[in-house]
Formats: C-alpha cells, structure tokens, sequence
C-alpha cells in the first residue's frame, strides 16, 4: 500500500521522530511506513489521519492487485 506521509511530513517541515512521538510509535515504524515495507493498523492509520488534519484515504493510497 502507497502512502503520502513523506510528503505531509515534508510539507509541514516535521521530522520524523516528531511524527512518531505524536502517533505514539518509534521512528522506525515511521521509517517503514515511508518506504511501504509496512502497513499502519486502522488505529494508527487514524491516528496519522487525525495529526495531519485529513482523511485517512487521502494518507494511504489503496490499490488493487
């Protein structure tokens, strides 16, 4: 699953250890969200979605195989 995170984070000019305190996980997950080698849960999903002040469909870019 694609994702915009990089690039709000980019645009808000925050870290990405600032990122990760705010949605209470490490910045490893945050790193690994970035690079797609993992998929956030609904909850930290919502979490993302509610710190960037959007849709969690508007973060995380679902497609079919």
């Amino acid at each position: 699953m694609k994702n915009r995170i990089q690039e709000l984070r980019t645009l808000r000019r925050i870290t990405q250890q600032e990122l990760a305190d705010a949605v209470s996980v490490t910045r490893q997950t945050i790193i690994s969200l970035e690079n797609g080698r993992y998929n956030a849960s609904l909850l930290l999903a919502h979490k993302i979605a509610r710190y960037f002040d959007t849709a969690i469909e508007d973060i995380f870019l679902f497609e079919e195989e």
